[in-house]
């Protein structure tokens, strides 16, 4: 139940973001015709604000394009790109409404400060809504108390209730719900404006509601809900509907619920409410996982991601993950769960991104400031030293009209001299004097600059070692992360090529069984059926009906062809066909290619292993595909070699691989060595397997191999046709 209630919240996050947007949209857009009609002002701007608001908003885009390729004053250019940013916003597409909202700035040149401000104060509340839309609260939060300072200088009521609803918002997205209620409620005592109050009811209906204060969340949606009804306001109905519905999914109300859902999704969609109709979606997988229904959530999940990622939504694009990774888990798919946690925590890297780069330009802005008050304190010093300057000048200046009298008046008596000596040290103390104070103001003006140089140091110096410790951590755990992710991808790759390969064995030996099945049918049909009917007349056999005995000489030659018509068919075809190394090596160049090892076939001589009876290269053959399909199933190996060499009437086969390897002692035998060992016993031949952990295996087979080419024995049993002698006879 903690964890249904902490998503619970998270949805109602996302949900109260676009319902305060929605308010604010419309409330703009009625407040910015009222100003624009208090000024003179171009009669083409005002047509184009009457369109949008009367609901003809397509056409209003398309004139509004159309205008700004005209020649227009930039005050109207203003106008225009703020209703451009406007109907961007209403939709959801945040890089361009911030694009026509800072163009927006960039022409409001006028020279009326109200209006300047006005706009520039409808202009900080788009970038507050945009801002929030991405998930950057914060930065909201800023343009917030701007638009709140601005609407103060100018004592613009509607314009400072507007941000002070936005600013209410944005701590109820930072989960401080005292603070944002008292603020709704003061937006409450505001009557002028029916949006601002029913954008009040319902985000204070939200806040009840998510702390579980039933009551009073659906008296307040009920107030909203009348407000729409005079007011026809489809956003407003869409977000109650949302409302009501997060109040029965608290109470386990699922039906009533999903109805909610619904409905709020249905308006969004046919109005263009982008990101409430992406709200909505979300709300109804949330209800579904509370069902148990997976499948139909992550299909409604998929559709709402898609949305998200259109319009740049990062904070939606959060909370859809973090959805998805718990059903995931709930799935026991740890995989995709890792997989979701990794983009959403991917996207919230980016957020805070954003929010640095914001932070450093203000540092930057901060540096710059300070610079200034820099050079404005260095004029101050400058001024300072000039006025200390003239007043040492003028002084110097009445020491030379006083030295010019006592020159003229060396004449007069001692007591006037004694007066002048004593006027000239006087001044030359008052000199002096001022002096020093310059030399101490110069001291003075010296300390501040390097008091000041250090702190703009330091003040840059901090933030940027921490920006770049965090930075630094970061990256270290995406290293970690992609090294986790390209061996997923390495054992993902292993695992396919050993399928592949196990596929080839399994045809192989599909093929091999239903050879043996056709031979055993042939055998027990064929040549079974013949021998029991030869039984049966020798059994009856009279010796002096002599056409009896040519009748079972009959039957004998006809068993015999089908056996020697059996032996060929055994035989490999290719072998009648082509050399029996050739062969060999067209099967290893196969193998090699299908399972990416390099296999080397090293026969000498080539020569007089071709010319080796029939049989014994079919044994030797079917040995080769033995050790083989041991080595890629078993080995890991990724190099074979392979080494075929016929001296002194010894037939001698050496495997040798770099795979993993095995203990024989403490290896038990299976079906693949036991049928290996078969084969070789068959051959009256032997072998030795020497193999050790992690050093590979060598496998040595002795085959011998009689003088006589066309009497071979294997195990005793003789291959000369035995009904060569039953014929001569």
């Amino acid at each position: 139940m903690a964890i249904w209630s902490k998503k619970l919240y998270l949805m109602l996050f996302v949900f109260l973001s676009f319902n305060l947007q929605a308010q604010i949209e419309n409330k703009k857009k009625t407040f910015a015709v009222k100003k624009i009609s208090n000024v003179k002002h171009d009669p083409k701007i005002l047509d184009l604000y009457n369109l949008y608001n009367n609901g003809e908003e397509k056409k209003a885009y398309k004139k509004a394009h159309f205008l700004l390729k005209t020649k227009l004053d930039n005050r109207s250019i203003a106008s225009a790109n703020l209703l451009l940013a406007y109907y961007f916003n209403k939709r959801a597409v945040i890089d361009s409404s911030i694009y026509y909202t800072n163009q927006a700035f960039k022409y409001n040149t006028t020279a009326n400060d109200s209006l300047k401000n006005r706009l520039f104060s409808l202009g900080y509340n788009l970038l507050a809504i945009n801002n929030n839309k991405r998930g950057l609260f914060n930065e909201s939060k800023k343009w917030h108390l701007r638009g709140i300072e601005a609407s103060l200088k100018y004592n613009e009521k509607n314009l400072f209730y507007t941000h002070t609803h936005g600013l209410a918002q944005t701590y109820t997205e930072l989960g401080d719900y005292q603070n944002a209620l008292k603020l709704f409620k003061q937006c409450l005592e505001y009557k002028d404006d029916s949006e601002i109050i029913l954008g009040s009811y319902i985000n204070i209906g939200d806040i009840y509601s998510r702390l579980k204060d039933y009551d009073n969340a659906i008296d307040y949606y009920k107030k909203g809900k009348n407000l729409c009804e005079k007011t026809n306001n489809f956003q407003g109905k869409a977000t109650i509907l949302l409302g009501l519905g997060e109040n029965y999914q608290s109470q386990n109300k699922y039906q009533e619920a999903l109805k909610m859902f619904q409905e709020a999704l249905a308006i969004a969609d046919e109005n263009e409410m982008n990101q409430l109709a992406i709200i909505s979606r979300i709300t109804i997988g949330d209800c579904y996982i509370s069902q148990k229904k997976y499948n139909d959530a992550k299909l409604i999940f998929s559709e709402a991601l898609q949305k998200s990622i259109h319009f740049g939504l990062l904070q939606n694009q959060i909370d859809i993950y973090n959805e998805l990774r718990k059903i995931a888990i709930e799935q026991n798919d740890y995989k995709n769960a890792y997989s979701f946690f990794e983009k959403s925590t991917r996207i919230k890297d980016s957020i805070s991104k954003l929010e640095r780069i914001k932070e450093i330009n203000e540092l930057e802005v901060k540096y710059q400031t300070a610079q200034k008050q820099k050079e404005i304190d260095f004029l101050k010093f400058e001024n300072d030293a000039k006025k200390l300057t003239l007043a040492t000048q003028e002084e110097a200046i009445k020491n030379m009209i006083l030295q010019d009298e006592i020159s003229r008046k060396n004449s007069e008596n001692t007591i006037l001299a004694y007066q002048n000596t004593f006027y000239k040290k006087q001044n030359e103390i008052s000199l002096l004097k001022k002096e020093q104070q310059l030399k101490e103001l110069e001291i003075n003006q010296q300390k501040k600059l390097k008091f000041f140089t250090i702190n703009a140091f330091l003040i840059l110096l901090i933030p940027i070692i921490a920006l770049l410790f965090q930075f630094y951590k970061r990256f270290k755990v995406q290293h970690l992360l992609n090294i986790k992710q390209t061996e997923i991808s390495t054992q993902k790759i292993n695992s396919i090529l050993k399928e592949q390969e196990l596929e080839l064995i399994k045809a192989s030996i599909a093929g091999q069984d239903k050879e043996r099945q056709r031979i055993s049918q042939e055998l027990h049909d064929s040549i079974g059926g013949n021998l029991a009917a030869i039984k049966l007349q020798v059994n009856h056999l009279n010796p002096s009906n002599f056409s009896n005995i040519q009748k079972i000489s009959h039957q004998l030659d006809e068993t015999y062809q089908q056996v020697r018509n059996l032996s060929h068919t055994l035989l490999p075809k290719k072998f009648n066909q082509n050399n029996f190394i050739e062969v060999l090596e067209s099967y290893l160049n196969n193998i090699s290619e299908a399972s990416k090892i390099r296999i080397s076939c090293i026969p000498y001589p080539k020569k007089e292993i071709n010319e080796l009876n029939e049989n014994i290269q079919v044994e030797v053959f079917k040995i080769i595909q033995e050790l083989l399909t041991n080595a890629i199933k078993h080995a890991n190996a990724s190099d074979i070699e392979i080494q075929l060499n016929y001296i002194e009437n010894i037939l001698n086969l050496l495997f040798e691989d770099n795979g993993i390897g095995f203990e024989i002692e403490n290896t038990s035998k299976g079906i693949g060595l036991i049928n290996l060992q078969n084969r070789i016993n068959k051959l009256n031949g032997s072998y030795l397997i020497d193999s050790k952990l992690k050093r590979g295996t060598i496998i040595n087979i002795e085959i011998p191999i009689l003088q006589s080419k066309s009497r071979i024995q294997i195990k005793g049993i003789d291959l000369k046709n035995p009904f060569d002698e039953l014929k001569s006879n």
